[in-house]
């Protein structure tokens, strides 16, 4: 077979990682593909435009492609290539709309009953900051989560004062993909009136925040659940969930600052229980593919089920229409199964009777970051790569934001180009040997101004995090 990867991140890199174990994948061309995969074993980075993918698909001859990041999915690049005759993994650009707009996300939720925090949209400024107004006068009935610092000023209040609920805060998600800027957990109604005047007024997500959901705050635990899908109109579809895995999004550690799009990711998760998993099947998998089916919609591919837990009852807080980054580095490493059998078990309807198995253990990806990261950041630093230590180590680097050229240290030729540079992926028999092998190995990659969070896999609070 030969395989064509779409996308330039850690996730791509991983995916490309394990279809080459696959003794049935002869060539791999990843684009426009970085640093990483272009040192992959059969990977090749062919840096070309959308508009020339079909046509190189056709004469490159190949078997089959996969799309990465959500961009091309929303922009209907399946159902160009499945117009041309060619094999493409993931959902045409209707079903795309499952990620690509929230709007429509949390109408398909609340029609096929998955359960959801409960949510308003609007496209209007005026109605949505009067229902800003309303929930933090108290005139919305507070959800039973709260945040953390409403938690802290009840606890600190007395007499009549402490028997007082405090007002949750209220999630405001812009409508379309705003690449990991649009939500904002607003704490009271300045904030709100802030980031709804933001999105829709001053438009600083261009479109995207021209319509805005205003969702129930939730606590508990963030989850997230990758999973095959095949459903095609007019036949049976079956989603198959993979290991359960974790993302830390927030920069720094404990859970402080800023958003991200990922600091690491760990899988399994621990306190996701087997009474917790049952609810996630029966309410929140089962009900999202009765309505695929319903919907007849052609989604053959990878979702992302971004999950809150608490207390075993398990809401979802959105979709994603692809594998996640950097899930993905650690729930693939566990695969113990052919990627690239999945993918054509995907494809031809037979996914329910695919074969997916598991290796035991953990797998622990911690993430480096250049110097300014989530804001202006670093370019450009060479990248110093221990390969005998690292490999002692048993850890794979999967490379986000980097590429090669000339001059990297220690022969790996690598420089850094984003602001999420790489992961290390660590396995070991449990969650506590995966972060050792994986801070170990953090050890012998660097470059200027790398840094790292401390404590990926360690517990999380219950504080809610961005989600987008």
């Amino acid at each position: 077979m030969k395989i064509l990867i779409i996308g330039s991140g850690g996730r791509e890199h991983t995916i490309a990682w394990k279809l080459a174990q696959s003794d049935r994948v002869e060539k791999i061309y990843i684009a426009p593909g970085n640093g990483g995969t272009a040192a992959e074993k059969k990977c090749e980075n062919v840096p070309i435009g959308e508009n020339l993918l079909i046509q190189f698909a056709r004469r490159a001859g190949i078997d089959l492609t996969v799309v990465g990041p959500e961009d091309p999915l929303a922009a209907g690049i399946v159902d160009r290539f499945r117009k041309a005759g060619l094999a493409i993994i993931g959902p045409d650009q209707r079903a795309a709309r499952l990620e690509a707009s929230k709007v429509y996300s949390k109408a398909f939720m609340k029609k096929y009953g998955v359960r959801a925090a409960e949510s308003r949209d609007f496209s209007d400024p005026a109605g949505a900051l009067a229902y800003a107004k309303k929930h933090f006068q108290g005139g919305k009935k507070p959800a039973k989560a709260v945040s953390r610092a409403a938690k802290s000023a009840a606890s600190a209040s007395s007499g009549q004062n402490a028997a007082v609920a405090p007002i949750p805060p209220l999630v405001i998600k812009a409508d379309g993909l705003a690449a990991g800027k649009g939500v904002v957990i607003a704490e009271n109604f300045d904030e709100a009136n802030r980031a709804l005047s933001s999105f829709m007024k001053e438009q600083s997500l261009g479109s995207a925040g021209a319509s805005v959901v205003l969702e129930d705050f939730l606590v508990g635990k963030e989850v997230s659940v990758l999973a095959a899908v095949s459903v095609s109109p007019g036949r049976k579809g079956s989603i198959r969930p993979f290991v359960p895995a974790r993302d830390h999004k927030r920069r720094f550690d404990g859970g402080e600052g800023p958003n991200t799009g990922g600091m690491g990711a760990i899988a399994p998760v621990p306190d996701f229980t087997p009474e917790a998993q049952r609810d996630f099947i029966k309410s929140i998998l089962e009900p999202t593919l009765r309505g695929l089916e319903a919907e007849k919609m052609d989604y053959r591919g990878f979702i992302f089920f971004g999950l809150m837990v608490h207390q075993n009852r398990c809401s979802l807080l959105e979709y994603n229409v692809r594998l996640g980054d950097p899930e993905t580095q650690a729930a693939l490493p566990l695969l113990d199964s052919d990627l690239s059998g999945l993918c054509l078990s995907i494809l031809d309807g037979s996914l329910g009777a695919f074969p997916l198995k598991w290796k035991g253990g953990a797998v622990c990806a911690p993430v480096a970051v250049a110097e300014g990261y989530p804001g202006a950041y670093r370019k450009n630093d060479p990248i110093a790569v221990n390969e005998g230590n690292l490999a002692k180590t048993g850890a794979q680097l999967f490379i986000a934001g980097a590429q090669r050229g000339s001059g990297g240290a220690a022969g790996s030729g690598l420089r850094t180009s984003g602001g999420r540079v790489f992961a290390v992926s660590a396995w070991g028999s449990d969650a506590e040997e995966a972060r050792t092998r994986a801070y170990l190995a953090m050890e012998f990659v660097s470059f200027e101004g790398m840094d790292y969070r401390k404590d990926i896999g360690r517990e999380v609070s219950a504080e809610r995090e961005n989600n987008d």
